[in-house]
């Protein structure tokens, strides 16, 4: 049998796609990249997972584990250059999830995703490890755990676990299913995976462990605002441990991740400011003296607030009048019309973006009215959410120190947070969308930063020599923890890659650590540390070869 028809006897023939139209949009990023692939595989059970796994690794196969493909640094697709064929084995059709210890913790499979974990803990007052943007895009937790993804939410930190099921191929070239889910479910694969996935075992009786279900000791990390050093980015070495911070090095089946109460109340404090340095003193203020850490503290610039209401302005009406539920089904619809329309000559490359962009015109503008004062009024902006007793605590602070020469703040309703939360949300896709309306004459410039906890001037101010060759600045991010995104619009003619390596160069100086919040995928060096975890997870270099620059090669020869 050839390797297809063995995948094919294992999965189905529907679930194995070989015609590279038809796999492209798992063969290339979510903004960049893309390789190619003897086929796309969809196990529909973990037992397929594994004997799809055994086929590939029998032939000597590049195995790329995919979920959500909502990488934006190219991790989750097949790149040029490997030594061996190599196939996309996706996940996603492994949804379900099982909620143990009476939801206090939970079992995540390869196709779990935010938003399915999200759902299922609503009902009990729970929430995940971590709510990030890209649970809107259908990320999934398994994703976020191989990533250690950041987000919002400032108590949680990383997504993290120490217990995971996994499969591991050995230095001498065996492959291995490994159960560290704390959980006894037999000796063989077999055994394991088949009382796994019927559940015979208590799902409320699962035993305690020593080892940890979520980022530990994060308050007192992200309370420090002495450090010299950055506190938060996904590749910090305290953050590294088998399946977290793998990038795909191991195949993971399942994780062990503990969940939190649900907050009974927030409110979130709008803050207005044309002096930076104001919410620097009051992030300090804010993680020293207050008792309650906040729930979240989002950036946002004036440029872009600007830019997300004419280019994100689609996105927040969908978000806003149909929910989450159904976009992760929208954006693949619409990468499917794109992949359509682009045989027919009529229609330009990007053609769905370009009539969105044309309807929100036909809808008057979303933003409150006091969002638009304080955009008329300030240059930078503070969402700073609080719950509990931080509320109170919250209230008095900035009622001492406000109004100042330089800002001010309100208390915001329920409408204006959504729509607060829903823009700063979108900012993320603004660049992109102005790229694609401009049909590639001009470029981007993505980057996403950690910078040392105790920088006070933390926002950017170029060098003439680089201000000049950029057209738009789109700054946001999570300030409390001082992790920033900063998007750069190019104007046309500007080689992306060569300013690149100028602004990394003053990050460099800066001490800041890039990429905070995604994995490096291709576009990034991987650090020492985070090569050394790779190549313990992946002695022969099976999985997901070249993520962070490193050998495509077998046994992770010459690259």
């Amino acid at each position: 049998m050839s390797l297809v028809d063995e995948l094919v006897a294992v999965v189905g023939k529907k679930n194995v796609i070989t015609n590279a139209a038809k796999s492209l949009r798992f063969r290339k990023g979510y903004r960049s990249g893309h390789g190619d692939a003897l086929a796309v595989v969809f196990p529909t059970s973990l037992m397929a997972m594994w004997r799809v796994l055994n086929v590939l690794h029998d032939h000597n196969i590049v195995i790329i584990m995919q979920a959500a493909n909502t990488s934006l640094t190219e991790g989750s697709v097949p790149a040029p250059g490997y030594d061996r064929p190599a196939v996309v084995v996706n996940g996603m059709k492994i949804k379900a999830l099982q909620l143990i210890n009476h939801g206090e913790q939970v079992l995540a499979f390869p196709g779990t995703t935010l938003f399915n974990l999200e759902n299922a803990l609503r009902p009990l007052n729970r929430e995940p490890h971590s709510v990030i943007g890209s649970s809107n895009l259908g990320a999934s937790v398994i994703g976020g755990i191989n990533n250690n993804s950041g987000g919002a939410l400032i108590r949680r930190g990383p997504a993290y676990t120490e217990l995971a099921l996994y499969v591991w191929i050995d230095e001498n070239d065996e492959m291995h299913l490994v159960n560290h889910l704390g959980i006894d479910l037999g000796n063989t694969p077999e055994e394991i995976i088949t009382n796994l996935e019927n559940r015979h075992f208590d799902l409320n009786q699962v035993p305690a462990t020593d080892h940890h279900g979520s980022m530990f000791n994060h308050e007192k990390v992200v309370r420090d605002v002495t450090s010299d050093q950055p506190i938060r980015y996904n590749a910090n070495p305290k953050e590294l441990f088998e399946v977290s911070g793998s990038a795909g090095h191991v195949a993971a089946l399942a994780v062990r991740l503990d969940t939190f109460p649900k907050d009974e109340t927030t409110q979130v404090f709008y803050i207005g400011t044309n002096n930076p340095d104001e919410l620097e003193d009051i992030r300090r203020h804010i993680m020293t003296q207050f008792k309650a850490l906040p729930v979240s503290g989002e950036y946002m610039h004036k440029t872009a607030y600007e830019l997300a209401k004419q280019y994100g302005k689609d996105s927040l009406i969908v978000i806003e009048k149909i929910g989450t539920g159904h976009l992760p089904q929208m954006f693949a619809l619409k990468a499917w019309g794109e992949r359509f329309l682009k045989h027919i000559p009529f229609f330009k490359p990007y053609f769905p973006d370009r009539l969105l962009q044309a309807l929100s015109h036909l809808f008057p503008n979303q933003l409150p009215k006091r969002l638009e004062a304080y955009y008329e009024k300030y240059d930078h902006y503070l969402q700073l959410k609080m719950a509990g007793d931080g509320i109170a605590e919250a209230r008095d602070y900035l009622a001492s120190i406000f109004p100042t020469q330089d800002g001010d703040y309100f208390e915001a309703d329920a409408n204006e947070t959504s729509k607060a939360e829903t823009h700063r949300y979108v900012t993320a896709g603004v660049a992109i969308r102005y790229q694609e309306l401009k049909q590639d004459t001009i470029d981007i410039l993505p980057l996403d930063i950690a910078f040392a906890s105790n920088e006070y001037h933390w926002f950017e101010q170029l060098p003439p020599e680089i201000e000049e060759k950029i057209a738009y600045k789109i700054y946001y991010g999570h300030l409390l923890d001082h992790v920033m995104h900063q998007d750069y619009i190019l104007k046309p003619g500007v080689d992306a890659h060569a300013l690149k390596k100028d602004m990394l160069k003053i990050l460099d100086a800066r001490h800041a650590v890039y990429p905070a919040e995604h994995n490096v995928g291709h576009l990034y060096l991987a650090a020492p540390a985070l090569v050394n975890h790779y190549r313990k997870n992946d002695p022969t270099n099976s999985f997901n070869p070249g993520i962070g620059q490193q050998s495509m090669s077998k046994y992770w020869g010459e690259y």
